[in-house]
């Protein structure tokens, strides 16, 4: 039996160990907090008193927990990091997209005008950035826009490749103007209607003139537009080999489902794994390539800024065994024609 000194002496140290863990718990706690300060003032974010800034501290450290958590893993292609949707739930992240799925029977049949080219003749790596046919990255901000995003980014392309001139187009416009369908405006959308919207518009305004707000506001009519196009078509869906062949040709406007955390907090690389095909986003594949392990991918133009992803861009891996696509992106893909 052990003597009454041993006993306390047992116990102190039970005491000593119990505090330690305390204290480092409570310094963890320090740090994570300034880390949150740090990261409000890094983008700007204020609360409306202290107990939403409590909540969103809870949020947000879940989230510093399961970036660090995740690119602790081994053989990961991607990672993640602390951006600007850090104190969001997914749910409310899911909430703020934009993009507004149509059924296929409603979508009526189109041409391709890139059936008959043959894969194997394709380029083996396309990336219209340094084609001069992609123009920077913008933020579609609290506005669920980003179909209008989208549909500009693939007419930015082809407006490039026909006349040999890059012009940032308004989204506003589309946004402001394009509110008679199913399209409406921060509400949702889908590319297809922006592309009808612009035809009949005839034309669309440069971003300069009709500049972004980031919110729904009155349509300026008559405002000069400073592009066009003819027409639009869709790529064959559940297809890469077809979405492949439309690519390596000109920027096209892709759906995808955006709704997984791990979409949320991208930071680099290349996104392999599972994700969901409920389309909810709108963004451009504005190129195609392959990594030095042989992963094939998909170079994504987005509208979140430049502090998400690859200073705004995403590689997703292509040619997967779904044929819908990773996240779907195969499913709903569409471009301009001139």
């Amino acid at each position: 039996m052990a003597s009454p000194m041993a006993f306390l002496l047992a116990i102190l140290g039970c005491a000593c160990i119990w505090s330690s863990v305390l204290a480092a718990r409570e310094l963890s706690d320090v740090a994570m907090v300034e880390r949150h300060e740090r990261w409000m003032v890094e983008y700007g974010r204020v609360y409306q008193d202290a107990a939403e800034k409590a909540r969103r501290f809870e949020v947000f450290k879940d989230n510093v927990a399961f970036v660090e958590s995740f690119n602790a893993r081994k053989n990961n292609k991607f990672w993640l990091g602390v951006n600007q949707f850090a104190d969001l739930t997914t749910e409310e992240f899911k909430a703020n997209k934009g993009f507004r799925p149509i059924s296929v029977e409603k979508v009526p049949a189109t041409g391709f005008k890139y059936e008959n080219l043959s894969v194997s003749a394709l380029p083996m790596a396309v990336d219209w950035r340094t084609k001069g046919a992609v123009t920077p990255i913008k933020n579609q901000g609290q506005c669920g826009c980003c179909w209008a995003f989208s549909a500009v980014a693939a007419m930015e392309g082809i407006v490039q490749l026909s006349t040999g001139n890059l012009i940032s187009l308004s989204e506003q416009e589309i946004v402001d103007c394009d509110i008679h369908g199913m399209d409406e405006g921060c509400e949702g959308g889908w590319m297809d209607g922006a592309f009808e919207f612009v035809i009949k518009n005839g034309g669309l305004a440069t971003e300069s003139t009709y500049p972004y707000k980031a919110a729904d506001d009155k349509c300026k009519g008559g405002s000069k537009s400073a592009a066009t196009i003819k027409g639009h078509e869709d790529v064959p869906v559940n297809n890469e080999a077809a979405l492949m062949k439309a690519v390596a040709n000109q920027p096209v406007s892709v759906a995808v489902d955006a709704g997984d955390r791990t979409f949320m907090l991208y930071a680099g690389g290349v996104m392999t794994g599972s994700c969901g095909t409920e389309l909810d986003h709108g963004i451009a594949a504005i190129g195609y390539g392959v990594e030095s392990d042989g992963t094939k991918y998909w170079i994504l133009k987005n509208s979140w800024g430049t502090t998400w992803g690859e200073k705004g861009f995403l590689r997703m891996e292509k040619d997967i065994s779904d044929k819908r696509g990773m996240c779907g992106l195969a499913m709903k893909p569409s471009y301009p024609t001139e």
